[in-house]
């Protein structure tokens, strides 16, 4: 039985009461202001809307997470203290004493209750929770997250569960809507108002302009080194416009940084350049309900054969991106050495011939336009790969906020999509990207491509109970083989990631290769 004991370690939204929000301004005297800047802002308070690193960056700063990942990507815990494995279908987790919500209601097991229950509901995330049965109470400070058969990563996917305030949203709005409902793009109370028990309040918020952020002076964890007080996040899609706002100290901390401008930071005096190997997957995928040539094997070796990766990583990345040839990055369970891009023009156009598509034909794309690092100007290489095939693109580019409503809708024969894994393991990107779609599952939520091969998710559902390490990775590795060999997306590169910050913010102490600064935790020094 394993046990693990805790380490030291502009439209206005609707405020919470004010004494609670006036008692979160009490600061100290080294309370400091960060204002950052990041391509896009969240688009939605709801932390169950959208699985997306947005979403998630936001969950860090206003919820918090029964446990984390730390720099060696360990489990470090937060709200849950210590938990403990009690058989092959059941974790035992003990939440801390005290918490409160940005509200000032206490956190109990029933929250992480209530939590686990509408994670179930959410589109988005249901996937993520599918293999777990129930959170059962055992009293108001510990509870049984139990899964339907020996699952691997239990802790894994503990660190989504962000334990909402379960009374804050109970009852009805203005609207006469219920407090709780979860819509995706939808006007809900969730989607504008938050009760976490993160580090931070929102105060503020004016999509696409502006979102304040105060310190929570009830923060739980009184142990952190942080100082900051307020955070301003300004948007600034274009990435020159945002490096020279940091230039000039019109804000602290930007991200991402294009690799075009990663010595301009360097070379300043007042700021560094913060970097670290990314394991985020720029992809694209292909419609086949869409486009009936899609269907054919050959067509989409074809398209793979015919972009060029190493040539997008060295001449649009500037070499700061690894090119991919599959779903999950080398250190991954299932990560195969073998299994390289593979650009062949003349490999290309002899299957393009081969399928009866010699003269090509006309495709749409959509991709986002400040979401991934230089995503528009990918397109647009890829599309101009494409038309050395014969397959003439109809490209449009979108500003994230609109883009993923598009996305969900299919409107596209060829979409781009990103993904990290957020758990950290292969079977992750199969799930959400190249499975087959299943509303009730969630599996397969991202798969705009809607190609579908059930022993492939026989395959990473065998895996999802397979506890011994190396026959998990053999299996995980054999779907990497049959996505491969079926041409099931188009993989580009995993993106590395930079960002760029004042000389007295000390950035490098919060960022992690998940993307989800621990801002809570930010030092700037005077």
């Amino acid at each position: 039985m394993k046990l693990f004991i805790e380490r030291p370690i502009k439209r206005p939204i609707k405020r919470l009461a004010g004494a609670i929000l006036a008692a979160s301004l009490a600061v100290g005297a080294q309370a400091a202001t960060l204002k950052m800047a990041y391509d896009s802002d969240p688009v939605s308070l709801d932390p169950h809307e959208q699985l997306s690193g947005a979403t998630l960056q936001l969950s860090h700063l206003v919820f918090d997470p029964l446990v984390r990942w730390d720099d060696n990507l360990q489990f470090e815990p937060r709200l849950a203290e210590k938990w403990q494995r009690i058989d092959d279908r059941t974790m035992r987790f003990t939440l801390r004493k005290g918490v409160k919500f940005h509200s000032g209601n206490g956190l109990t097991s029933a929250d992480v209750q209530w939590t686990f229950q509408r994670l179930a509901s959410s589109p988005d995330f249901k996937a993520v929770f599918e293999p777990f049965a129930a959170v059962k109470v055992i009293d108001d400070y510990t509870f049984d997250l139990v899964t339907k058969e020996a699952f691997p990563l239990v802790l894994n996917s503990a660190t989504y569960l962000f334990p909402m305030d379960s009374k804050f949203y109970a009852g009805l709005d203005s609207t006469g809507q219920e407090k709780s409902l979860l819509k995706k793009h939808g006007d809900t109370y969730a989607s504008k108002n938050a009760s976490g028990t993160g580090p931070f309040i929102v105060t503020e918020r004016e999509q696409g302009v502006r979102v304040d952020f105060q310190r929570f002076a009830g923060y739980w964890d009184k142990q952190s080194p942080g100082n900051v007080d307020e955070i301003v996040l300004t948007p600034i899609k274009e990435g020159p416009t945002r490096v020279a706002a940091l230039l000039s100290g019109d804000v602290d901390f930007i991200f991402p940084v294009p690799p075009n401008d990663h010595e301009r930071i360097k070379r300043s005096g007042n700021t560094d350049l913060v970097t670290l190997g990314g394991t985020r997957i720029i992809s694209f995928q292909l419609n086949q309900e869409r486009v009936p040539a899609f269907k054919d094997q050959r067509v989409r070796q074809a398209i793979n054969y015919a972009i060029n990766n190493d040539g997008i990583v060295k001449k649009i990345m500037k070499g700061f991106a690894t090119p991919a040839g599959q779903q999950g990055p080398k250190g991954y369970a299932g990560y195969v050495d073998d299994l390289q891009p593979r650009y062949d023009l003349k490999k290309a156009r002899q299957l393009m011939k081969e399928a009866g598509y010699e003269d090509g034909f006309a495709i749409t794309m959509m991709a986002p336009n400040n979401r991934y690092v230089n995503d528009a100007r990918i397109a647009q290489a890829v599309a101009s790969m494409l038309s050395k095939i014969n397959i003439k693109v109809d490209l449009k580019t979108l500003p994230k906020a609109q883009y993923w409503p598009e996305f969900d809708e299919r409107s596209a024969d060829m979409m781009m999509i990103g993904w990290h894994s957020d758990t950290e393991d292969s079977a992750n990107f199969t799930e959400y990207l190249t499975a087959c779609a299943d509303s009730i599952s969630g599996w397969g939520q991202y798969n705009s491509g809607n190609y579908c091969n059930e022993a492939v998710d026989a395959l990473v559902k065998k895996a999802g109970s397979e506890t011994d390490p190396t026959v998990r990775a053999q299996i995980l590795q054999d779907v990497e083989r049959t996505l491969y060999e079926e041409a099931a997306f188009v993989p580009l590169h995993w993106q590395n990631l930079a960002w760029g910050a004042s000389k007295n913010v000390a950035a490098k102490d919060v960022v992690n290769v998940m993307n989800f600064p621990y801002l809570g935790d930010l030092v700037i020094k005077e």
